[in-house]
């Protein structure tokens, strides 16, 4: 009796082979995200931000000019939270450049202005902007608007006792994700959409229509060598950023394989999308038109450099709806921040939903022949 798992399994043995000697998919897979990793690793984690977002402190005092110049600044992002866990956590996770106190001194014979600042190490790369932000904002108060009382707003810091020490976020903590998540959609779409449309037309596929292995797993035997293959390549991404990098794996090895849990889901979403860019094309010259029109708007959108909260607001609901926007949240909640798989089930229920839209579309656009 025909064996049809033997007959899957060589097929995917075979197409394994032909992956690792392809050009083109040890440059997408390997190459471009390690340079980007690279690059990153290497800059370090002094870049600075455009804006800050800011909490007050709940006893803030409103009523006054200092807080009027620093809300209507575009510099500022004002948040607000439910419940003080809530913020604290924010704040912990660097997601917070700061909380800021306005007091009014009112011991003294005029009514003046104090201004306290407090953050957390895990906001190093935005504090101390922040801080110079914050005294220049005073000093053009204390200047231009009362310049006949030049002490009107005072600024009080000590770093010593304003900064709390947390866990750093560091720049490959954000980067790595994004360049993993970019590895698995150029992979997912680019490559299965040249291996099938190149069986095809070299006449492979209609060799093995002349054998008794059923189509399912012909499928089956293909898709397989390329979901081994790049969670190998996941599995390198990962560990040379953790042992090279210092990249954050904030549960060990359980961290590790979630990670990989991911990766499986967002790679079989996005090869979903090579299926559907394969029936489309009409030659090997239109698969890459295809296939950038797919990735290239989730590559530059999707928050693989940095987050789509500085993306102007129009734009932000646009990323939000990308597949790989939500693997790379993913991703990065469960690697620096603890969460787990069910903590993130938002982003895997979204990408879920994707694949079932993406597969019903390739299944209709499909071809064998």
């Amino acid at each position: 009796m025909y064996n049809q798992v033997k007959a899957m399994l060589a097929i995917t043995k075979g197409s394994l082979r032909a992956i690792t000697r392809s050009p083109s998919a040890m440059i997408f897979s390997f190459i471009f995200p390690f340079i980007f990793i690279l690059v990153f690793g290497f800059i370090g984690d002094g870049a600075g931000m455009r804006s800050y977002k800011v909490v007050f402190d709940e006893h803030a005092d409103t009523n006054n000019v200092v807080y009027q110049k620093l809300i209507a600044s575009p510099s500022i992002k004002v948040l607000r939270f439910h419940n003080e866990n809530e913020m604290k956590s924010e704040l912990n996770k660097g997601r917070i450049s700061g909380i800021i106190n306005i007091t009014k001194n009112t011991s003294q014979a005029s009514n003046t202005i104090s201004l306290q600042l407090k953050s957390t190490t895990s906001s190093n790369d935005s504090w101390p902007q922040l801080k110079s932000f914050l005294e220049m904002t005073l000093n053009n108060i204390n200047d231009s608007v009362f310049n006949n009382r030049p002490t009107y707003a005072s600024f009080h810091f000590d770093p010593r006792k304003d900064i709390a020490t947390v866990r750093a976020y560091k720049t490959i903590d954000f980067i790595l994700p994004g360049q993993l998540g970019f590895s698995l959609l150029s992979a997912g779409v680019f490559g299965v959409a040249f291996m099938f449309f190149n069986l095809r037309n070299t006449l492979v596929l209609k060799r093995f229509f002349a054998t008794p292995i059923k189509r399912t797993y012909i499928i089956l035997g293909e898709g397989l060598s390329r979901v081994i293959f790049q969670m190998i390549t996941a599995v390198v991404i990962i560990l040379v950023g953790y042992f090279c990098f210092g990249f954050t794996l904030v549960n060990g090895l359980e961290t590790f394989l979630e990670m990989l849990v991911l990766s499986f889901i967002g790679l079989i979403v996005f090869m979903g999308f090579g299926f559907i860019v394969s029936g489309l094309a009409s030659s090997d010259s239109t698969i890459p038109p295809f296939a950038n029109l797919i990735t290239l708007p989730q590559f530059l959108l999707g928050g693989t450099f940095f987050s789509i909260d500085a993306f102007p607001k129009w734009l932000q609901p646009i990323s939000r709806a990308m597949p790989l926007t939500h693997l790379n949240q993913a991703m990065r909640k469960i690697a620096f921040e603890g969460q787990n798989l069910w903590d993130v089930r938002f982003e895997v229920m979204l990408l879920m939903a994707w694949g079932i839209v993406v597969y019903a579309i390739a299944v209709k656009v499909f071809k064998w022949e």
